[in-house]
């Protein structure tokens, strides 16, 4: 397929790069004011009446305070948790941040032993610069930074204080190391079970694409870490676990007790437009099966590995059912793969401009207000396909011409 940087005199081709690299820094820089005029105006993190503001953050320092006060099942009790965020912020407020996660992430809940704000810092001072060495790693230059911190995803996570980062530090590195370092890849891929959602395709594709090595490190990973949590929590801690598990299900996706403009994944969009439960886990499992074996199929072409890395991650975005724009700084890591290839290749025409939508969609919620994550999850997949139909086409030229009689 033509490309619009390959026909750029190499000037061009550095003032695209600088004219990229501008803007990432520009967005970045607007969300590190936007949140530092937040905080000063007393609408982020802390009050007017010095207060803790409550966001998701604050789900995630109440777990750990039980745990740490012996408690980790209590974690999973929607009355004892929410009390214990009610402590730390010092008042009552009308949200619940729920923990919903396996027992394991009750390691990262260890945060409590600091002060509130303190532990925020440290989470994100820990979980940021990961996901920033994932993209950078994955883009192969410098620009790569401050693409990354450019990323609208980030501006959402950081005023959360969510998992986005570690989410998608965790995917980008299974999937940067998968060809070179099967193991690393295995141990990230493991860790991610800490959100399970996010995983669902890759055993499927990595076991039809034999990558025997990372599933190997991948199981014994995660059966790691799990057996850490039972040790560390008790067996009571997954009891709760699981126990919770509908009943937290049926608050999100039923009765939508979080907002169902909020779910960006395809479930979410159909409750959200009206539809019953039977309709949305109908279309959610037609899209996960058309993900995963589509998936599958692309692992098994002779494409490259960056169409099918970004293929994958992007396909995960759509398979989970539990997707909020807090989790899209996942959606940097198809997006870097992207860039990767137009940055050395160069960039297919409107592909720079077609990049730009689906970060403008993640900016303008929920300015908008409808559920634009999955039309941003979605365009980012059409681009994706664009690139696999291009090569795919070529591979299909070469082996006819190779069969073509003399």
């Amino acid at each position: 397929m033509a490309t619009l940087e390959s026909a750029l005199p190499a000037s061009s081709r550095d003032s695209l790069r600088h004219s990229l690299q501008l803007i990432g820094f520009s967005l970045a820089l607007s969300y590190a004011v936007f949140l530092t005029c937040s905080a000063f105006e007393r609408a982020w993190l802390i009050d007017s009446l010095g207060r803790v503001i409550d966001n998701d953050f604050i789900g995630v320092w109440a777990a750990g305070r039980l745990a740490l006060d012996g408690h980790p099942a209590a974690a999973w009790d929607w009355s004892l948790h929410r009390a214990v965020e009610f402590a730390v912020a010092g008042h009552d407020f009308a949200s619940y941040y729920g923990w919903h996660y396996p027992p394991m992430f009750l390691f990262a809940a260890s945060l409590a032993t600091l002060p509130y704000l303190a532990a925020w810092a440290v989470w994100m001072a820990v979980t940021l610069p990961a996901y920033v060495a994932a993209v950078r790693a994955i883009i192969g230059e410098r620009i790569g930074i401050v693409l990354a911190l450019g990323f609208p995803g980030v501006l959402w996570n950081l005023s959360v204080g969510q998992n986005g980062f570690l989410t998608a530090a965790l995917m980008g590195g299974t999937l940067i190391f998968i060809e070179r370092r099967p193991l690393l890849a295995g141990v990230c891929l493991g860790l991610l079970t800490y959100k399970p959602q996010f995983g669902l395709l890759f055993p499927l594709v990595l076991l039809l694409d034999r990558r025997w090595q990372v599933l190997v490190a991948a199981s014994i990973t995660a059966a790691a870490v799990a057996a850490a949590s039972v040790l560390a929590f008790g067996v009571q801690s997954w009891e709760a676990f699981f126990a919770w598990m509908p009943v937290t299900s049926h608050a999100v996706f039923a009765e939508g007790r979080a907002g169902l403009m909020k779910l960006q994944s395809l479930l979410g969009v159909v409750r959200w437009l009206g539809g019953d439960m039977t309709a949305a886990w109908a279309a959610q499992a037609i899209l996960i099966a058309g993900a995963a074996i589509l998936s599958a199929w692309l692992w098994r072409q002779r494409v490259r590995y960056e169409i099918k890395a970004a293929a994958l991650a992007a396909a995960a975005m759509l398979a989970t059912p539990y997707l909020y724009i807090y989790d899209f700084p996942v959606l940097a890591i198809p997006l870097a793969f992207l860039m990767r290839m137009g940055l050395r290749d160069g960039f297919l025409p409107y592909e720079l401009a077609a990049i730009a939508v689906p970060c403008a969609l993640i900016l303008a919620f929920p300015f908008v207000a409808v559920p634009t994550g999955l039309a941003a999850v979605a365009i980012v997949v059409g681009l994706i396909a664009r690139r696999a139909i291009g090569e795919l086409r070529g591979v299909f030229r070469v082996a006819m011409r190779k069969t073509a009689p003399a």
